[in-house]
């Protein structure tokens, strides 16, 4: 190349550069204003301050970038890979069986689909947690990639009765799985407030209800909204315009309890849950609680040490591990979060707590009160995890 001809390549090449730059900067200053969203309009509460909506046991450990740092300087970390997380495998097989188009009385079946989507059916009802069917977790199309399928493909999915949608991130919110559902099935879709919408900007209606707010589907079973400790945002600048929460599905033989995504917080709020009656099934998170080595769980999410103990606050006669293996969301291997259930069950004499297979129909047994040991110490229960080979998991 003559000096001429690369003088001319490094002059465009500036003038990109300085595109780029004043582009970064325009978007910087105006996009903020631009994404921000009002999802919600009401009156001032414990958990809703009139712009924004706040854990009311503290929002300090969720504003905070995961694993310490900026966020900037964490989302550079994770895009880049440059984090020191442990490899996960680039697909994970599945073998998936048929389930049932209904499941009558008092029976209950319930099949992982992947991440905190599960199909439960009981008493006639087809109830479905958090669908998500995309490839991505993200907005067009980015985001983290699926490495394992779903558990049953969308057409083998019988007709869905109720929807809960726990918040609005888009590992739990997304919209074109809920398109397609309305579109086919038209159930009804519960969530929390201004979520709603989120989902209405597709076409889709749903019932959002605060915290405690209670809908009738039938006699006798009701979706009650219950609080959990997170946050919300599908951009960066409409941070907790919408209200994040558990649910109970009051049910004649024994509740089901759908934690979707949560970290502990003071840990009090599945006392909540547990008022509504016996807990006969609970879908508990157990994955992405890690973003520095050696970590137990984040701020935002539980990890199986603080889900165990969920579990036994709520008094749940079962329950089913979700949220681990399907989308890539943190530092911990691949079967990290199972490996680690497992050992803290045992060290805390835990029982009833099971760890499914996507795509694997579950019998699950008639509520019985659970028969549990003294309750470990958790120094006790760190002691026995470290000689347990536990906390050098990765």
């Amino acid at each position: 190349m003559s000096p001429s001809s690369l003088k001319r390549v490094l002059r465009s090449i500036a003038v990109v550069l300085l595109f780029a730059c004043v582009a970064v900067c325009l978007v910087i200053t105006i996009a903020p204003h631009f994404l921000d969203r009002i999802y919600y309009r009401g009156p001032v509460s414990t958990h809703f301050d009139g712009q924004r909506f706040v854990n009311p046991d503290g929002d300090r450990d969720v504003l905070r970038a995961p694993g310490g740092g900026s966020r900037a300087a964490f989302l550079w970390r994770y895009l880049t890979g440059n984090d020191g997380r442990a490899p996960w495998p680039a697909h994970i097989a599945v073998h998936k069986k048929p389930v049932a188009a209904r499941v009558a009385g008092d029976a209950m079946v319930a099949t992982w689909v992947g991440h905190a989507t599960v199909l439960v059916q009981t008493q006639g009802l087809n109830i479905l947690t958090d669908p998500i069917w995309g490839r991505t977790a993200g907005p067009f199309g980015t985001g983290p990639k699926r490495v394992t399928e779903p558990g049953i493909a969308f057409d083998d999915l019988p007709k869905i009765d109720l929807v809960l949608i726990s918040h609005n991130h888009y590992d739990h919110l997304d919209q074109a799985t809920l398109k397609k559902l309305w579109d086919r099935d038209r159930p009804q879709i519960v969530t929390s407030l201004g979520n709603d919408s989120v989902i209405g900007q597709v076409g889709v209606p749903a019932r959002a209800l605060d915290w405690g707010g209670r809908i009738t589907i039938r006699p006798g079973i009701d979706v009650i909204v219950t609080r959990s400790h997170h946050w919300d945002s599908r951009w960066f600048t409409d941070r907790n315009r919408a209200l994040w929460s558990s649910f109970v599905v009051t049910l004649p033989g024994g509740n089901l309890f759908f934690a979707g995504d949560t970290g502990p917080g003071d840990l009090t709020w599945p006392a909540q849950a547990a008022t509504y009656g016996p807990i006969r099934l609970a879908l508990l998170p157990i994955g992405a609680f890690r973003f520095q080595p050696g970590q137990m769980r984040s701020d935002t999410h539980i990890g199986p040490i603080d889900a165990a103990e969920i579990y036994r606050r709520l008094g749940a006669s079962r329950a089913i591990a979700i949220h681990w293996g399907t989308f890539r969301l943190s530092y911990e291997a691949y079967d990290t979060p199972p490996r680690l259930l497992e050992k803290v069950l045992r060290c805390s004499g835990t029982s009833g707590f099971m760890t499914a297979k996507i795509g694997q129909p579950l019998t699950i047994a008639p509520y019985a009160p659970p028969k549990r040991e003294t309750v470990a110490e958790r120094g006790d229960l760190m002691a026995c995890l470290r000689m347990a080979g536990g906390l050098a998991l990765r």
